[in-house]
């Protein structure tokens, strides 16, 4: 299973040249960078923990690869890792592209379909991953 989040999820993975490329699109842009990671990539897990802050002042796509290198050092064996770009322009922030940059060494575990009946006929789906049934900091190890 191959967890599909954000631009371009589709796509084999990045390499650093073409994230270096992307960032500095954003930087080009005006738009303010920042990494975050989890190790819970379920799609409605949309507050992941940010690595450092957001990088408002970065003029060049290299200080962002540091900051990514140095967040890889520190989880990129266990936890995946997302970079996104917001605009300010309007005066709130909007995010303009977010896409993973890292994943863990293990294998993907994907989740599981949990179907509920209802009443009237109802029927609803629920998604669980199947990484959760470990603790956290142990389920990609």
């Amino acid at each position: 299973m191959r967890i599909t989040q954000g631009a371009f999820s589709f796509l084999p993975d990045l390499t650093d040249e073409q994230i270096t490329r992307q960032v500095q699109y954003c930087i080009d842009n005006g738009w303010a960078v920042n990494l975050e990671f989890t190790d819970d990539p379920h799609p409605r897990n949309t507050y992941w923990d940010m690595w450092g802050h957001p990088m408002f002042d970065v003029a060049d796509a290299a200080g962002v690869l540091y900051e990514l290198n140095e967040c890889r050092k520190v989880y990129g064996d266990s936890h995946y890792i997302r970079l996104s770009a917001f605009d300010a322009s309007h005066g709130w922030e909007s995010v303009k592209l977010s896409f993973i940059v890292n994943r863990p060494k293990a294998e993907e575990a994907g989740f599981w379909l949990q179907r509920s009946e209802g009443q009237g006929r109802n029927i609803r789906y629920t998604t669980h991953p199947y990484a959760t049934r470990k603790p956290e900091g142990e389920r990609y190890t």
